[in-house]
């Protein structure tokens, strides 16, 4: 894999297209070890990553990474930490990452993170960290009330209400021109934004802009309650859909699926949540719009689409599920991979870094 040549200036302020040409470019993203990915998780980004990964151009760097030091933000058992944080680095590789094409690490690996993100701590106010709105739903999900619910912030730890710079220090290590994010991430983009121009107008300029990545992506609701989103925190097992769930457990949740009683199907997200929900499941199975795919369903009864949401689930599920299986139990491959990802993705921020120290004076 190539170097990626450093941008001569800032990108400007803008969003990129999966499908516009363009030169080399850096594309980092990450995930959180906590627990077996879902639906909403693979349609949301996963699968996505993948697709960054089998449409770059040779000279494109794509690094992908397991989050441990995210996932302290919220109180972790270790053992069970250790066990998520190893099945999700065979999860990535089950889907279809290449640890040949893509570098993928464990972050908590590259202790620049760490130090590059207390540096952008000294530059960010708390007003800044304030606005961020995020970090009040994580807590609320994490006790299992709505985004909207009061949280008491004098409860918070520290690292839940700074983990946005840590974020921004995870893109900017490596010198990221694209991100992919979620609608729920973008506030977290635009801190690392704001803390390019801060650092770059104060000292020298280190860092480049980075973009976002606009990929197609499927939201998926929760099974029992499609007014909130597919979690892993959620009390009921039966609302979600895991990737290594088998044949007869996606059938069991499915058939368990909230609906309604209205005659015929029909794709209306806010009257029919959640038959719109099963049908947008069905689409980001078989590649189609859910407004196409209600017209065949028309007609027809919930039974018949549960049915047909059962079979395509568990076939899209099916390769990714044995795969994993195979992976996670070869821990020296894991092993392996972590290292030589580690190692790679240190020679990339180590480079950045040099430049930090050299820029505040701290060589």
């Amino acid at each position: 894999m190539s170097l990626f040549r450093r941008l001569p200036r800032a990108l400007p302020k803008r969003c990129f297209s999966t499908s516009t040409r363009r030169n080399s470019r850096v594309v980092v993203s990450g995930i959180q070890p906590t627990g077996i990915p879902h639906l909403g998780n693979y349609f949301g980004a996963l699968a996505n990553w993948v697709n960054l990964q089998n449409n770059a151009d040779l000279d494109d760097v794509l690094l992908y990474m397991v989050v441990g030091w995210h996932a302290l933000t919220l109180p972790q058992v270790p053992a069970e930490l250790a066990a998520s944080r190893s099945d999700m680095l065979a999860v990535l590789l089950a889907i279809g990452l290449d640890p040949k094409r893509s570098i993928m690490f464990h972050q908590d690996n590259n202790r620049d993170h760490a130090e590059l993100a207390w540096i952008f701590n000294c530059m960010t106010s708390m007003g800044m960290l304030r606005r961020m709105t995020t970090w009040k739903s994580r807590a609320a999900a994490s006790k299992n009330l709505s985004d909207n619910a009061q949280v008491d912030e004098g409860a918070l730890n520290a690292g839940l209400f700074t983990y946005p710079v840590l974020m921004a220090a995870d893109i900017l290590a490596y010198n990221a021109t694209h991100v992919p994010v979620g609608d729920d991430q973008t506030q977290h983009l635009e801190l690392a934004r704001d803390l390019v121009e801060r650092f770059n107008t104060t000292y020298s300029p280190v860092f480049t802009m980075p973009g976002i990545i606009k990929t197609p992506s499927k939201r998926v609701l929760s099974l029992r309650d499609p007014t909130s989103k597919m979690s892993k925190s959620a009390p009921d097992a039966s609302s979600r859909v895991l990737l290594t769930d088998s044949p007869d457990t996606i059938a069991a949740k499915i058939r368990v699926a909230v609906t309604d009683s209205i005659s015929g199907i029909t794709y209306d997200p806010v009257a029919r949540s959640g038959t719109a929900n099963l049908l947008t499941i069905l689409a980001a199975c078989t590649e189609e719009r859910p407004e196409d795919v209600a017209l065949r369903y028309a007609n027809k009864h919930h039974g018949h689409l549960k049915k047909d949401v059962v079979e395509a689930v568990a076939e899209k599920l099916r390769p990714a599920r044995e795969e994993f299986e195979r992976i996670r139990v070869d821990k020296a491959y894991l092993e392996s991979v972590a290292k030589d990802g580690a190692r790679r993705a240190a020679e990339r921020s180590g480079e950045t870094m040099k430049r930090v120290r050299e820029a505040i004076g701290l060589p």
